[in-house]
């Protein structure tokens, strides 16, 4: 059996005893009915996820996925490929926005390399990144598939075997990103799953302007034209649309269901990796928390059909896993609201009248 085949077959729901004893306690909180709203909604996942009242939060790790596309050779992002090993070398630095806002919310952050077309060894042999390269960038969807079966497969594996080695000294995942152009996959492995026009799902990206915009569009109705992805198997529109960054976020989500882990989901691309996810096990969507809400006009869609609603809207279009780690404390006080808010019988104070 592949490690796909395990990892799927481990996958269980979450704990409905523990969802329904978080419920019961929070109930009791000394202040008005579920005053604390969609917080409270949260901790009853967590508990669920757990399969305990007092679910860990403390360790925390964001998996910054990182892969190039062979159609940024179709002119649809404002910033050349290049930047995507660029930016890797800023991540392994701790100068990204992710470093940044994953070291304010107390997390690690593993960059990995899927799949990008610079050299990233020097970075890999000093340990301050991690390879699971599938090849040097994915193929042009514009002319024929992103990658190969047997390498979309790879690519899912890929972030399975990332959350395993991880699993015993991380308690909440987050997913990341990093790949110029790759809004582009992400919109075509959305409009193949749904069949929503392109137009109404393709986003600006990294801020491109109307004639590009317009092109963009072009592009992605052009690559599902072209490779005609089967929207009841993930895989397939993962190989022939997809990306390795976005095969690997995939295999996170996996990867985290089957350890009964919760994963912060962050924007566009890495919900693009968790639709996919849903196609492979669609029980391993209980054990995602949206993190936030894009400007991308895709994501919206991508939410409706995980069913999710993000916790975050703020208008984030970085991607790297900014909104997860952003989200990580409401992770936090979700988990405290459940543990160290008194019930009304512990603080001895009167219930409202029934």
């Amino acid at each position: 059996m592949s490690l796909l085949d395990e990892t799927l077959a481990r996958i269980g729901p979450q704990d409905a005893h523990w969802r329904d004893q978080a419920r019961a306690r929070l109930d009791q909180l000394i202040m008005p009915h579920w005053a604390l709203g969609r917080l409270m909604d949260l901790a009853v996942d967590l508990a669920g996820i757990a399969r305990s009242l007092h679910p860990p939060v403390a360790r925390k790790t964001i998996i910054t996925m990182a892969g190039d596309h062979g159609v940024a050779a179709e002119g649809v992002s404002k910033y050349p490929q290049e930047v995507t090993t660029q930016m890797v070398h800023g991540f392994a630095g701790g100068l990204a926005g992710i470093s940044v806002l994953a070291r304010l919310a107390g997390a690690n952050v593993t960059v990995v390399d899927m799949g990008v077309a610079g050299d990233l060894r020097p970075l890999v042999e000093a340990g301050k990144i991690v390879s699971k390269r599938v090849a040097a960038g994915t193929a042009n969807i514009a002319v024929g598939p992103a990658m190969t079966r047997p390498q979309a497969i790879r690519a899912v594996e890929a972030g399975i075997e990332i959350v395993e080695s991880l699993a015993d000294s991380v308690d909440v995942l987050g997913t990341g990103d990093m790949g110029i152009a790759n809004t582009t996959p992400s919109t075509a492995v959305i409009a193949a799953l749904t069949g929503t026009p392109v137009a109404d799902l393709t986003g600006r990206g990294t801020g491109i302007d109307d004639a590009q915009l317009a092109r963009k569009i072009a592009v992605v109705q052009t690559a599902l034209e072209v490779n005609c992805p089967d929207p009841r198997d993930g895989l397939d529109v993962l190989a022939k649309v997809g990306g390795f960054e976005i095969g690997g976020i995939a295999g996170l989500v996996l990867g985290a269901a089957a350890r009964r882990k919760p994963v912060l989901v962050d924007g566009f691309i890495s919900t693009a990796g968790a639709l996919i996810a849903r196609s492979l096990c669609p029980t391993a969507i209980e054990y995602v928390i949206a993190a936030h809400r894009s400007v991308e006009p895709g994501h919206r869609a991508m939410h409706r059909l995980l069913g999710k609603e993000p916790l975050l809207d703020l208008n984030l279009r970085l991607g790297e896993g900014t909104g997860a780690a952003l989200a990580m404390h409401l992770v936090d006080a979700a988990q405290r609201i459940l543990t160290e808010v008194a019930t009304f019988d512990e603080a001895h104070v009167s219930k409202a009248p029934s």
